[in-house]
């Protein structure tokens, strides 16, 4: 079982830089830190062996471990204020559309607290039902609900209210669209023995409330987080009438009740952002936490604009989710001062105590304005965050049947499935069957470290192992650095090499690969279904990432329609292809089709004996089939497969020189390559399920090759490098590397 793990508040750091790494020890036991080199991160038995190299710095030591515990579900806190004090009667209000009513009680708005039995809310109960609760923290509480279930799915407008004169409660629920199934309007009445106290400290609350004040680190604990989405909060400093509550529905402060009125929050506003404004003259401003969605279509959509920017008025909900995390919050442990002699490469911070071992990346760049080599790594880390602590092999029935075998599940996978609360990936669904549409790194990932199964970060250790091999030096650049910085961090290099799976891009990575190559750059490709889904980074809020999955596309959930665009920049997500710039156009290649049984060979092809491609064949030019033996993944192509395609953007003086067969009946064509094809056409019968090997020139004397396969990199270990993908891919760097033009 897992008893030791963490993460660190960057991911990409210069000589010079901080590091701070937070640690969670179960049971509070101690542990030993230090760095180290990751060179290689298969331990397999079949594998090319794991290779680590220790790195003496400061942080070197014995440290007293803790237990850090993590907190996810998203809310809106909005801090307390004078306004909220002295309010003896009140209105809450809300357009709702929940997800889950009937599981557990949840939150809509109020300063509810568990602990002290104070407050008052807003809420849904148990039973699915609108509900209101009140204490006065003495121990005396009174709560009244609508007496109907809520059915999932669909738009309500609930209400609550308290008359201090009267005592008298007030509950209103209310479908927006009636009729068989949904219910009808239920408006309940009490008479209350309790007043609420007229100055609470609590923060107001929306989609959660606090079950303690604070604990020992000084925080309140949240709960009874709300599934679903709330549009329209209002609060008034009185009980309204049902007609005035009709007014409160609006989308302007209505004159009349303009006095009565303490908070009136509109989500369409800054949606990029984590502020969510009050409208009203309090300006009780609140912020999300734990990103919850937001460009959410509301309860008045109609359909006649999919982008929040245009139709703003028609945006104005929020999605909570009571699984939603961005930042564990944990304090840090210790902290790295990345030394001067630290080379550029891929590290760890190593722990190794409390019976178990974990190690945390990161990524060391050369000094600010220099290079220590002609080549530069590209860490696909957004790549690693869309896939982090992904459950999805554990949670489908159709995991085995696309694996062709029983699932097995490694100790993450259990720990997780005993564990929850670490986060969730962009291949995942919330608890409420909703897709998640954001990931963070700041939280343990349990799946982006060493010593796991051969997929995403670890499959890319067989390209620092083979670079290692080669006695090739080369420097490292990851995803998000190319966000920010665009062409600046790629142009000082006469080559790029890429992982397996370079799958996640954003608009200023691609644009920045288009420009690199527009100015004689040279690209080594190797892997499979690489540059194929647009994601967006979030501007102020440091390693999270959006991505949107649109019509098309290799998906295991989809965005709602009308919630296609980034909530971040308000860009179109979904594929590149669809957005009209296919990987072809950048690679050569796009993704073609996936399998997961055994990989497959590539057989050279009559372009391969073009005298522009001699040198790639330099030492194999007898060898008609290219990764033909058993490695790791049972062959070179395999996974995932990109092929050419004239019509998608590959060059038309591209070379196609080697093309994959004899895949399985387990393979299958991508969605988007079925459209006039009959889809249940497997890779034993369809000549289209196939990776493509591929070399072209570019403008300035610049140059592409493309592997078309994520197995490609796991077989360059095959018999100690000594094959002809090794061959093949060291070929084709040495010539990258010269000088002379392609």
């Amino acid at each position: 079982m897992r008893t030791l793990f963490g993460y660190s508040d960057r991911i990409s750091a210069r000589p010079g830089d901080t590091i701070n790494f937070m640690v969670s020890s179960l049971r509070g036991k101690p542990y030993q830190a230090d760095i180290v080199r990751l060179i290689c991160g298969d331990d397999s038995p079949a594998g090319p062996g794991f290779k680590e190299i220790l790195q003496p710095t400061a942080i070197d030591g014995e440290y007293e471990g803790r237990e850090q515990p993590i907190h996810d579900g998203s809310y809106v806190l909005v801090p307390h204020a004078s306004t909220f004090d002295n309010i003896s009667s009140f209105t809450l209000q809300a357009i709702i559309w929940p997800t889950t009513p009937g599981q557990g009680r949840q939150a809509l708005l109020g300063t509810w607290c568990d602990e002290a039995e104070t407050g008052y809310e807003l809420f849904i109960d148990e039973t699915g039902a609108a509900a209101l609760c009140i204490g006065d923290g003495e121990g005396r509480v009174e709560t009244l609900n609508a007496g109907a279930a809520m059915v999932a799915r669909e738009w309500y407008v609930v209400a609550a209210s308290y008359d201090a004169d009267t005592k008298e409660m007030r509950v209103h629920q209310e479908p927006l669209t009636p009729g068989p199934g949904v219910g009808g309007t239920v408006a309940v009445q009490h008479t209350a023995a309790v007043d609420p106290p007229a100055r609470d400290p609590a923060p107001f609350l929306m989609a959660a409330h606090m079950k303690t004040h604070a604990e020992a680190s000084g925080g309140a604990v949240i709960g009874a987080h709300y599934n679903g989405k709330i549009d329209r909060p209002r609060f008034a400093n009185r009980a309204l009438s049902l007609a005035e509550m009709e007014k409160l529905r609006s989308a302007d402060i209505p004159d009349t009740l303009r006095a009565d009125i303490v908070g009136w929050w509109d989500f369409s506003q800054d949606v990029g952002g984590t502020c969510v404004s009050d409208m009203s003259p309090h300006r009780l401003h609140g912020e999300t936490v734990n990103l919850p969605a937001r460009g959410m279509r509301g309860h008045n959509w109609s359909g006649r604009e999919h982008s929040w920017q245009l139709a703003p008025d028609e945006y104005g909900a929020i999605h909570f989710h009571d699984d939603d995390l961005y930042d564990a919050g944990w304090q840090a442990d210790f902290t790295l001062t990345v030394p001067e002699s630290m080379a550029s490469g891929v590290y760890c911070a190593r722990l190794v105590g409390a019976d178990d071992e974990e190690r945390i990346p990161f990524f060391v760049r050369p000094p600010m304005g220099t290079t220590t080599a002609d080549a530069v790594l590209l860490i696909s880390t957004a790549t690693f965050m869309a896939y982090a602590n992904m459950q999805w092999s554990m949670n489908t029935i159709f995991a085995e049947p696309k694996g062709g075998g029983i699932t097995v599940l490694g100790r993450d996978d259990v720990f997780l499935q005993e564990n929850p609360g670490y986060g969730l990936s962009l291949y995942d669904k919330h608890s409420d069957q909703t897709g998640v549409c954001y990931t963070s790194r700041l939280r343990p990932i349990f799946n982006m470290r060493p010593k796991t199964s051969l997929w995403s970060f670890n499959a890319d250790t067989h390209v620092t192992d083979w670079l290692a091999k080669i006695g090739q030096g080369y420097d490292v650049v990851t995803d998000e650095d190319i966000h920010l910085e665009g062409l600046s961090a790629l142009e000082p290099y006469r080559v790029i090499i890429t992982g397996a799976h370079p799958e996640y891009w954003s608009t200023p990575m691609w644009d920045a690969m288009v420009a690199y190559q527009g100015q004689g750059g040279r690209l080594m490709y190797l892997g499979g279904n690489g540059f194929y889904w647009r994601i967006a980074y979030h501007d102020t809020l440091p390693g999270v990432l959006e991505l949107r999955r649109a019509e098309g596309g290799m998906r295991y959930q989809s965005a709602e329609p009308g919630e296609y665009y980034q909530s971040f920049n308000g860009e179109l997500g979904g594929l590149w292809r669809r957005l009209g710039a296919p990987p072809n156009t950048l690679v050569g290649a796009g993704t073609v089709g996936t399998g997961f049984d055994s990989a497959s060979y590539y057989r050279r092809t009559e372009a391969s004996h073009d005298p522009r491609a001699a040198f790639i064949f330099e030492g194999v030019d007898n060898d008609e089939l290219i990764g033909d033996f058993g490695s790791l993944l049972g062959g070179a192509a395999g996974v995932e497969l990109d092929g050419a395609n004239r019509k998608l953007g590959t060059p038309p003086h591209a070379l196609v020189v080697a093309r994959s067969e004899g895949h399985s009946q387990l393979y299958f064509l991508c969605p988007e390559e079925t459209p006039f094809h009959h889809p249940v056409m497997s890779g034993a019968e369809n000549p289209r399920v196939r990776a493509d090997l591929l070399f072209y020139e570019t403008a300035a004397g610049g140059g592409v090759f493309t592997t078309g396969s994520i197995s490609w990199c796991a077989a360059l270990a095959h018999d100690g490098y000594d094959n002809n993908v090794a061959r093949i891919t060291t070929n084709v760097l040495r010539r990258f590397l010269a000088p002379e033009p392609l």
